[in-house]
């Protein structure tokens, strides 16, 4: 891979990973109709590559939210920074769907990639989610706090939304909002459960670079995700992301996220017509 070609890929990556459109959802996509994968393939193996890229949306969650972050970590040692413990518990708490989810049915996930249009019909799911505070009309200015009920139900749909095609930011915002907790409050709720989902996804990638070749070991696997082209990726990924994270912010303050499932809507739709009847 070329240090250009990684340079696009990370950009795409960074405006899809935080923009309620599913980032792997429209990598699986890319990869079928640019001819990369098959009709019922596993997905092409660029394990490093990915990790790379992950780490570098990682970062940019830090750079956003590091004042909050900052805040959290100070929570372990002061005492009067009750709220900020609690974040801790409620977001410890939120993660843990998705871990039992990927641990109990990696195969079944996986299964789902080597399907365009199922893949394509769930871009449409998240268009239909980014529907629901609207239909309900429960989101209410200065709403409720995260608790521990919205934490346990923003895990569950990032849990579901391991399947690609499902937005991860796009269905826990939603599940925040659903539970009429705080619009700023959930969105950045949403993106600091992105850190151990990311981080643990990193760790699992670790564990299978070093299971793919055994001769590797932690300082082997490390080494082959410093490659240039891969931390050039990595650091456009950063940057996108940066950008994308301030759109949706934004977007969810303003109460705008229903403009993103119309693009979620005409992706899927296309998707299912093309690779049903034109491959």
């Amino acid at each position: 891979m070329t240090v250009i070609e990684a340079i696009i890929v990370g950009a795409v990556q960074g405006l899809a990973e935080f923009l309620p459109i599913s980032s792997s959802g429209h990598i699986v996509l890319a990869e079928f109709l640019l001819g990369i994968r098959e009709m019922g393939s596993e997905p092409p193996e660029n394990i490093a590559f990915e990790v790379v890229l992950h780490m570098g949306t990682l970062l940019s969650v830090i750079v956003f939210f590091r004042a909050p972050l900052i805040k959290l970590i100070q929570s372990l040692y002061t005492k009067k920074l009750v709220d900020e413990r609690k974040k801790i518990l409620w977001l410890m708490i939120a993660s843990v769907p998705a871990a039992a989810a990927y641990i109990l049915f990696k195969d079944h996930f996986k299964a789902a990639y080597g399907n365009p249009v199922l893949v394509s019909s769930l871009l449409i799911v998240t268009g239909l989610l980014l529907f629901v505070p609207a239909w309900i009309k429960r989101v209410k200015e200065g709403g409720k706090e995260i608790g521990a009920c919205t934490a346990i139900l923003m895990g569950l749909f990032q849990a579901f939304a391991i399947l690609p095609g499902i937005s991860r930011s796009g269905s826990t915002i939603i599940a925040g909002l659903v539970m009429n907790g705080k619009p700023e409050k959930v969105a950045e709720f949403s993106f600091l459960m992105s850190i151990p989902a990311i981080g643990g996804g990193f760790l699992f990638a670790l564990k299978d670079i070093m299971k793919a070749d055994s001769s590797k070991g932690i300082e082997g696997a490390l080494a082959e995700c410093c490659q240039p082209a891969y931390l050039a990726g990595a650091g456009t990924a950063a940057l996108v992301g940066f950008l994308a994270i301030y759109l949706v912010m934004g977007a969810v303050k303003k109460g705008k996220l229903t403009y993103f499932s119309y693009y979620c809507f005409l992706a899927g739709m296309s998707g299912i017509v093309y690779f049903t009847y034109a491959v």
